[in-house]
C-alpha cells in the first residue's frame, strides 16, 4: 500500500464512459425503408410540444417510431444499410414480442456506424433523460459483441462532440437492454442519438428505443457551448492568464493578489505580463481556487496544467497540489487529488494532472493548495481541458532478445577483474571458493546450466556503502525487456548486526533497485531481483554495494539475464492443471443406459470458483459504467479507504459508516464477498492527529472502541479483515502500547467476529526488493504473532511489484507456504508505459499465483485508469475503453472457464477434466433436452456427478 494516505484523502477521479473521435459521416448508403425526414419537418407524433425549452414531461418517449411500426421512418443508417424485418420472419434465435417489428443494421464497415435519429427539438438543457433500448447483433463474431448507446453534438463553426450514453455486451443467444442517462448542460445546434458498437460485419439489431425526461438537473452556472471541455481544445478555466484581473478567482482560506514582478524584480511571469499569488496563508490547503460548476461533465476525463511557484518563509522547495472539491446533491464532500510536484521558488515549474467525474455534482471548485503555512503559492496560469486520447501503445519489437543469456561480461573471473572497475576508493581482487552452482531462483529461470567457477570478486578497504565492484552495460540493455538478476553474495565476519548488500544499477541519474538481501553470517546468500528500463539511457552501470564502511564485501556469478516468459507459462499451465482442475465423471441414470449411449453431453463452466477481486472506492458506484464492468469480472471487492480508521472517525467521535455501507450494499446486491481493509494501519504517517496526540491509557481506550465498533456494526458481512496493516514497516501501535497489542487485536478481532479470517498484510514480501519485508522475517512474525495466541488465518501479499520475474515470485510463495496458511494477493498491481508489457507484467502474477497451491484469492488494486495508486497501471482507459492489459486479464479469465462436449458411453456415463466452479451441463435426447447445474470442487480424487434423466 504505498501510497499517500491522509485523513482527508480522496482517491484519484477516473472515468468510465467512452468519448468517441469518430470520423464525419460520408455520404449516406440507400436504404431499403422510408428516407430519414430532414430536421424541420419531422411528424409530431410522440413529440412533447413542451420539451424543448421547458419543464418537460417524464412520462413521454421523445423517440418518433420507436419501435419501428413505420418501417425507419424518422431513422437513418450512419454509412450503412438498414431495413425493418417482423417477429415472424426475423434471425433464428431472436424472439420478438408476436406481431412487432426490428431494425437490421446490415454492411457496416466501421464499429461506430450504426442507426440514428435526430432528437434536437425535443430535449432541454439541464435536463436528464433515461434511454433503454432492446438490442442484438447477428453475423461473424469471434465473442460477445459490445453496443453503445451515443449523443452526437453539433456545434455552430465547432468541432461535432461525440457523448457517451451507455454500453451493454450482448452475445448472439438473444436481446439485451442497453441503460443509461444522459444531460446536457447546453444546447448544441444538432442533437443525433445513435447506437453503434459491434465489429464490422456484424449486424446491429434494434427491437425499441425509448428515452424519456426524468429530472431536471441542479445546474448553478450554465455555460455557452465554448466553454464545454468536451469542445475540443477549449479551456473550461475561466480569465486563466489574469488578463481580467482577479475576476472569477478566489482565496480558499486566504488572501489573492495580482503582480507584474515580485522580490525586486527578481520573480517575473514565465509568460503574459502578470501572475497571482495565494498569499497570508496560515493552513497547508489555503490557495487559490476557481469554481467550474457546469463546465464539467461526468464520465469524461480531464487534464489540469498550472504553471506555478513558490514564494517566502525561507522555504526553497515545498510540495504543491492541485486539487479539486465536489459537493454531491446530498451534500458531501469529495477531495480528488488531481497532481502534485516539488516546487522552488527558483523557477517556473508545470504542475499536470488528469481527474475524472463520476456522478453529477452539485458544485466543482478546483484549487492549488500544499506548501506550509507563510508561504505564498504563484501561478502563471491554470488550464483545464478534455484529456487528448493518448494512442496505444504499440507491442514492443525486441530483436534477438537472447533469453537466458549473461549480459555481464568476464562474469567468471577467468580473465581476472577485467571489465570490473571498482566503484569509488575500493580494492577488487580475484579469490576461489564460492559455491559452484546457481542459485536456485536463477536455477528455475534457466534450466540445466554450466556450473559457475567457484571464483569470486574480493572488495576491501571500504570507505562508504555504496562502495563495491562495478560495469558498464549501457550497450547490452534493451528497452521493455525484463531481466533477472542472481548471484551469490557474502560478507566479512566482523560486521556489527546484519547488514544490507544490493545489486543496484545506475540509469543515468536514477537508482534502479535489482534486487537486496540481508546478510547476519558468513555464509554465502543468494540474491536475486529484476528490472526493466523502459526510457532510453544515455548511460548504464550495474554494481553491487551496501555493507557498513570497512566490511568486505565478496560477489560470485553475477548475472543479469532476460527472461523468457512464455517458456515459464508453459510450465505454469501444467501446474495450473494440477492445481485448479479436478476430474469428473457424469453419471446419468432414470432411464435404460443402452438407451443413452452416444448421446451428445455439453457441459459448460459458467464460473471459476477462485477468488477474482478488485478495489473500488465510494465515488466509483457513482458511474455506472463501471459498476457493470465490476461486476461483470470480479467476484470479490475490497474498499481502497473507506473502511479505514481515518476514514470512519477522522475526527474523534464523529463517524462516518455511509459510504462503506453504500458500497457494501451494492456487493450484497450482486454477490461479490468483499474483503475488510483494514482495521488499523501500523505506519506511522496513516494515523489521523487525534490519534497521535492521546495518552497511553486513551490510545488504548480509542483501539478497543475501534475494534468494537466496526466488528460490531459489520459482523458476518466482511469475510476477511486485514487486522494491522504493514506491520513490517511501521510500529506506532506497537512502540506506544507494547508487543502484546498486536497479538491482542487478532485475538478481540476474532472474539468480536469469529466468521472473518484474520490476515497480516504487508508489501515488497514477493519482489526481493525490500530487506525488512523478505519472506523469512514475515514468517518469523507470523509466527511470533501465533506464539501469542493471535489467531493469524490468512497471509496478505499485497503485490505493487514491478518488472516480475516468476521464479522469484515463486520461491517466495514457496516458503510462505510452509505456514499452512491461505495465501492472497491483497492488492496486485503492475506498472508499465506500454500497455503490452503491462499486460505481460499481469500475466506473469496472476498465472504464478493461481498455479501456486497456497495462493487462495487474487485482488487487484483497481482497475480504472485515474483509479489506481500507481499511473501506467489500469486495464481501463479513463474513458471506458479496454486496453491490452484489460483484454490480457478477460483473456486469461476465460481461459481458466473448461468447455467440453461429447458422447455417453456404454456405461452412461461421460468424463472430463476441469477447473474447479459452478457448471451447466446439457443433454439432448429423442423426446427432449435436459439442463442441469453442478459444482465441481477440490479434490484428489474424480468427483461423480449423478444425474438423473427422469
Amino acid at each position: 500500500m504505498r501510497r499517500s494516505s491522509a485523513w482527508r484523502f480522496s482517491s484519484r477521479a477516473s472515468k468510465t464512459s467512452r468519448r468517441q473521435k469518430q470520423p464525419q459521416p460520408q455520404k449516406p448508403t440507400a436504404t431499403m425503408e422510408n428516407p430519414q425526414v430532414k430536421n424541420g419537418n419531422k411528424k409530431s407524433e410522440n413529440v412533447n410540444p413542451g420539451m424543448s425549452g421547458s419543464s418537460g414531461n417524464s412520462a413521454t418517449n421523445i423517440i418518433i417510431n420507436h419501435d419501428f411500426s413505420g418501417g425507419l421512418h424518422s431513422w437513418h443508417p450512419n454509412c450503412c444499410n438498414g431495413f425493418v424485418v417482423s417477429a415472424e420472419s426475423g434471425h433464428p434465435g431472436f424472439v420478438a414480442k408476436p406481431g412487432s417489428n426490428y431494425a437490421v443494421v446490415s454492411n457496416r464497415k466501421e464499429c461506430w456506424q450504426g442507426l440514428e435519429q435526430d432528437i434536437t427539438s425535443r430535449i432541454s438543457p439541464g435536463y436528464t433523460y433515461s434511454v433503454s433500448a432492446r438490442v442484438g447483433v447477428s453475423g461473424p463474431m469471434q465473442g460477445p459483441a459490445d453496443v453503445l448507446g451515443t449523443l452526437k453534438l453539433r456545434y455552430r463553426d465547432s468541432l461535432t462532440d461525440y457523448l457517451f450514453i451507455a454500453k451493454t455486451t450482448v452475445s448472439k443467444e438473444g436481446w439485451e437492454k442497453l441503460e443509461g442517462t444522459f444531460t446536457l448542460l447546453t444546447m448544441p445546434d444538432q442533437v443525433v442519438f445513435y447506437l453503434e458498437g459491434p465489429s464490422p460485419g456484424v449486424d446491429l439489431l434494434i427491437e425499441s428505443v425509448v428515452i424519456t425526461c426524468s429530472s431536471q438537473s441542479n445546474f448553478s452556472n450554465i455555460c455557452t457551448p465554448s466553454d464545454i471541455a468536451g469542445d475540443g481544445d477549449a479551456n473550461i478555466i475561466i480569465n486563466p492568464k489574469f488578463e481580467d484581473g482577479l475576476n472569477n478567482w478566489s482565496g480558499r482560506g486566504c488572501k489573492i493578489a495580482l503582480h507584474d514582478s515580485m522580490a525586486d524584480g527578481k520573480i517575473v511571469p514565465q509568460s503574459g505580463k502578470i501572475f497571482a499569488s495565494a498569499t497570508e496563508r496560515n493552513q497547508s490547503w489555503n490557495g487559490i481556487q476557481q469554481e467550474i460548476t457546469g463546465r464539467v461533465q461526468r464520465k469524461l476525463a480531464y487534464e489540469a496544467i498550472a504553471v506555478v511557484r513558490i514564494f517566502g518563509n525561507n522555504v526553497t522547495s515545498a510540495d504543491v497540489r492541485a486539487t479539486l472539491w465536489v459537493q454531491t446533491p446530498d451534500l458531501r464532500e469529495q477531495y480528488i487529488g488531481i497532481a502534485n510536484l516539488q516546487a522552488t521558488d527558483k523557477d517556473w515549474v508545470q504542475l499536470q494532472g488528469k481527474f475524472l467525474l463520476n456522478g453529477n455534482p452539485k458544485r466543482v471548485v478546483i484549487y492549488l493548495e500544499g506548501p506550509p503555512a507563510g508561504v505564498d503559492i504563484l501561478v502563471n496560469s491554470l488550464v483545464v481541458k478534455h484529456a487528448e486520447k493518448i494512442p496505444p501503445s504499440p507491442p514492443p519489437a525486441i530483436e534477438n532478445p537472447a533469453y537466458g543469456v549473461n549480459i555481464i561480461q568476464n562474469s567468471n573471473l577467468s580473465d581476472g577483474t577485467n571489465g570490473w572497475f571498482p566503484l569509488g576508493n575500493c580494492n577488487l581482487s580475484v579469490a576461489t571458493g564460492s559455491p559452484y552452482i546457481l542459485p536456485p531462483m536463477a536455477r528455475d529461470s534457466l534450466g540445466p546450466y554450466e556450473p559457475l567457477s567457484g571464483r569470486y570478486i574480493l572488495v576491501t578497504k571500504r570507505t562508504q556503502t555504496w562502495m563495491g565492484p562495478a560495469q558498464m552495460i549501457t550497450d547490452n540493455i534493451k528497452l521493455l525487456l525484463t531481466y533477472q538478476v542472481s548471484a551469490w553474495v557474502k560478507i566479512s565476519s566482523g560486521a556489527t548486526g546484519p547488514q544490507n548488500v544490493n545489486v543496484a544499477l545506475g540509469v543515468d541519474s536514477q537508482w534502479v533497485n535489482g534486487g537486496q538481501v540481508e546478510i547476519s553470517d558468513n555464509r554465502w546468500h543468494e540474491i536475486g531481483g529484476s528490472f526493466r528500463i523502459e526510457k532510453q539511457p544515455s548511460k548504464v552501470m550495474v554494481y553491487v554495494q551496501g555493507p557498513a564502511p570497512g566490511v568486505d564485501l565478496m560477489v560470485a556469478g553475477l548475472q543479469i539475464f532476460p527472461v523468457d516468459r512464455e517458456a515459464r507459462f508453459k510450465h505454469l499451465r501444467r501446474q495450473t492443471d494440477k492445481i485448479r482442475k479436478r476430474n469428473v465423471i457424469l453419471k446419468f441414470s432414470g432411464v435404460d443406459a443402452s438407451s443413452l449411449h452416444g448421446t451428445l453431453v455439453k457441459v459448460n463452466q459458467t464460473q471459476n470458483s477462485f477468488p477474482f477481486g478488485t478495489c473500488i472506492s465510494r465515488t466509483n458506484i457513482d458511474n455506472e459504467d463501471f459498476v457493470s464492468f465490476f461486476v461483470k469480472n470480479f467476484n470479490w471487492a475490497v474498499f481502497g479507504n473507506e473502511l479505514k480508521w481515518y476514514w470512519t472517525e477522522a475526527q474523534q467521535g464523529n463517524f462516518n459508516y455511509r459510504d462503506a455501507d453504500e458500497m457494501l450494499d451494492i456487493c450484497v446486491k450482486n454477490k461479490i464477498e468483499t474483503r475488510g481493509h483494514c482495521i488499523f494501519w501500523e505506519v506511522e504517517g496513516t494515523v489521523q492527529p487525534w490519534i497521535k496526540a492521546l495518552n497511553k491509557n486513551d490510545l488504548m481506550t480509542a483501539v478497543q472502541n475501534r475494534l468494537t465498533g466496526l466488528l460490531t456494526r459489520y459482523k458476518g458481512k466482511f469475510m476477511h479483515y486485514d487486522v494491522n496493516n504493514e506491520m513490517l514497516h511501521g510500529s506506532f501501535y506497537q512502540d506506544r502500547l507494547g508487543k502484546d497489542i498486536r497479538a491482542n487485536m487478532f485475538k478481540t478481532a476474532n472474539q468480536l467476529d469469529q466468521s472473518a479470517t484474520l490476515f497480516v498484510n504487508d508489501y515488497h514480501v514477493e519482489d526481493g526488493d525490500d530487506t525488512r519485508s523478505c519472506p523469512e522475517k514475515y514468517i518469523t512474525q507470523i509466527l511470533d504473532l501465533q506464539e501469542q495466541g493471535a489467531p493469524v488465518g490468512g497471509i496478505g501479499i499485497q503485490g505493487h511489484i514491478d518488472s516480475p520475474v516468476g521464479p522469484i515470485v515463486s520461491s517466495a510463495l514457496d516458503k510462505l507456504g510452509i505456514l499452512g496458511l491461505p495465501i492472497w494477493f491483497t492488492e496486485l498491481d503492475v506498472s508499465s508505459i506500454n500497455e503490452y508489457v503491462r499486460g505481460d507484467d499481469l500475466e506473469v502474477m496472476l498465472r504464478e499465483a493461481y498455479a501456486h497451491p497456497a495462493v487462495e484469492g487474487i485482488m487487484l488494486w483497481g482497475f480504472w485508469e485515474l483509479f489506481m495508486s500507481r499511473d501506467n497501471a489500469h486495464l481501463v482507459n479513463a474513458e471506458g475503453e479496454l486496453n491490452e492489459a484489460g483484454k490480457r486479464y478477460l483473456a486469461l479469465k476465460e481461459e481458466w472457464l473448461t468447455g467440453s462436449h461429447g458422447r455417453i458411453n456404454e456405461q452412461g456415463e461421460f468424463s472430463f477434466r476441469g477447473f474447479h466452479g459452478t457448471y451447466k451441463v446439457e443433454i439432448v435426447t429423442h423426446s427432449k433436452k435436459i439442463t442441469e447445474t453442478f459444482v465441481v470442487d477440490k479434490g484428489d480424487t474424480p468427483l461423480v456427478v449423478n444425474i438423473d434423466l427422469k
